[in-house]
């Protein structure tokens, strides 16, 4: 992907779908410019108020052009968001990225010494982004510390909100296999693991996992995506880390 650091070689053949904007050749008089020559307007405005730092994990859509409006890569084309950790982007990608808010989408003329730097048959010259910021799954949510008044406890203790709602019909049993995307961190704001940064999602059998998982995804339906405050006895009972209170995001994807 041509947007990271370490990227050596074109993505041939990615479809010439996106039209280049018609300020490709050159920064419009409204784009901000940064010391290091970075020059960047908001084409929409995000929702979220966290900017990722350069040691985030960041899950992106983008399409890039060179000056003459050539398209040479393109996440949108392929329909599949990006996830990247930031420091591996290219200079200008990376410092733009930090100037962002989840939601947010914003265009991004980046000078050869912050792109390819002439390298190789990677494109020349300035080079355009256009950069969507769709989620910094490496960030713990504001409420990993403890679970909040609105979530709900079982008898057990595991705690649980739903983030959204589902659109599934049944709840899945202890005996089912069941797939999720999911990401876990501790209570000091360690992210541990994580299906959406690895862009895996996982399949396994409820029996088959820690309690808390095994409890929690039975209230769920498929398309839900829910927060669990797992207490250590329902985790790894302080048999191995990462220890004490977890707190996981899990999408139930399907119940196979």
């Amino acid at each position: 992907m041509l947007i990271l650091a370490a990227a050596l070689t074109l993505a041939l053949g990615t479809p010439q779908t996106q039209p280049a904007p018609p300020d490709v050749a050159a920064p419009p008089a409204d784009a901000m410019k940064t010391a290091s020559g970075l020059a960047t307007k908001v084409i929409t405005p995000g929702t979220g108020k966290d900017h990722p730092t350069k040691d985030d994990i960041v899950i992106v859509q983008y399409t890039g052009w060179t000056t003459n409006g050539r398209m040479f890569d393109s996440s949108v084309s392929r329909a599949t968001p990006q996830t990247y950790p930031v420091a591996r982007f290219v200079p200008g990608m990376a410092e733009g990225v930090q100037m962002m808010v989840t939601g947010e989408k914003r265009r991004l003329w980046i000078p050869e010494n912050l792109a390819y730097k002439g390298r190789g048959n990677l494109p020349k010259g300035m080079v355009v982004f256009d950069v969507e910021l769709m989620s910094i799954p490496s960030r713990a949510p504001s409420d990993v510390k403890a679970p909040p008044s609105d979530a709900k406890k079982t008898a057990s203790g595991l705690a649980y909100k739903v983030l959204k709602e589902g659109t599934g019909g049944r709840h899945p049993k202890t005996s089912d296999k069941v797939t999720v995307h999911y990401t876990g961190w501790t209570t000091d704001g360690k992210m541990f693991d994580s299906s959406v940064v690895k862009n895996q999602p996982a399949t396994f059998p409820l029996d088959g996992v820690i309690a808390g998982w095994t409890e929690g995804v039975q209230l769920m339906v498929e398309g839900e995506k829910a927060r669990f405050w797992i207490p250590e006895k329902l985790a790894y009972k302080g048999e191995r880390p990462p220890y004490g209170l977890l707190v996981f995001d899990i999408e139930l994807m399907k119940i196979n």
